[in-house]
């Protein structure tokens, strides 16, 4: 069963992670080597931190190859999520990932072997319905927008994976272990940009300075302890909550960049009634879980 202190150490994960945009907003490399050298850390640094504590990196049979597949998996979530607000804006990548809570609820059904919920599909709608109204929608950019949604797939997709996973091996093996995984992928598919999309791309993995204090601020505390704590958290609470919890991503992350950056940031009436939605959804579920529980239990 879940504690009060596994939705403090939930929301705090997702703090962070609503701080990786700003971080990404420092990095002047493109985004597939920034992919490359943030998991590249991550998998070094989860490495000592195992080395260190004697925690065992031998996994049960056939483990290794789901970890780092699964690896491949969070490589292409990122790369499209920082390719769909490069492409696009940060807005309409943000509105295409929120979709994570769409794709959850049909995907933690089919990974749980359960039966879909409906209240779960209207919680995710009412989620898109919440970040339509903070977010200016823009359709000038359908090819942002794809990315963004197939951001939110690939990670409600290794969310139902780790959950999965996370049952037979720790979070440091499988953050370690996919890691590894995500940075071997990151680099195939930087591989096949170059040969296969864009033949004129120049590879740029000449970071400055202020790239790697990001980077290893995205390596260390965003990835290493977040991804580590989000494994284990994932024991006790199930992938469509955490998925609708995680569209509460973006909200940490504009109040963060109204701290850091002021005026430059605008909140409007849109940003109150928008966010209200979001959480109005987020403290729904837990209500909605325990009455649909109570009222299949009393019948």
């Amino acid at each position: 069963m879940a504690t009060t202190f596994d939705y403090i150490k939930l929301h705090f994960i997702i703090f962070l992670w609503g701080f990786t945009a700003i971080l990404g907003l420092f990095v002047q490399i493109p985004a597939i080597e920034m992919v490359v050298y943030r998991t590249l850390v991550a998998f070094l640094a989860m490495g000592i931190i195992m080395a260190v504590q004697n925690q065992s990196f031998l996994l049960p049979a056939g483990y290794l190859q789901k970890l780092m597949l699964t690896g491949f998996i969070v490589a292409a979530h990122w790369i499209t999520f920082f390719l769909s607000a490069r492409v696009a804006n940060a807005s309409v990548s943000l509105v295409g990932i929120a979709t994570g809570s769409l794709w959850a609820s049909v995907l933690d059904p089919l990974f749980s072997k359960r039966k879909i919920r409906g209240y779960e599909v209207l919680l995710g709608l009412l989620v898109l319905v919440g970040l339509y109204v903070i977010f200016s929608f823009d359709f000038n950019y359908p090819l942002g927008l794809a990315l963004g949604i197939l951001s939110g797939f690939l990670s409600a997709l290794f969310f139902a994976l780790n959950q999965q996973l996370g049952q037979r091996v720790t979070p440091f093996q499988v953050t370690f272990y996919e890691m590894g995984g995500a940075c071997i992928g990151a680099l195939i598919y930087l591989g096949l940009h170059v040969t296969l999309v864009d033949t004129h791309y120049q590879i740029n993995f000449n970071a400055s300075w202020v790239d790697w204090i990001c980077i290893l601020a995205l390596s260390l505390a965003c990835t290493v302890y977040a991804f580590s704590v989000s494994v284990d958290l994932m024991k006790r609470l199930s992938v469509f909550f955490m998925q609708l919890s995680l569209n509460l991503e973006p909200v940490y992350g504009i109040i963060l960049a109204v701290l850091i950056f002021g005026k430059t940031e605008k909140m409007n009436l849109q940003f109150y009634i928008g966010t209200l939605v979001i959480l109005l959804a987020v403290a729904g579920y837990p209500l909605l879980k325990r009455k649909f529980s109570s009222d299949k239990l009393s019948s």
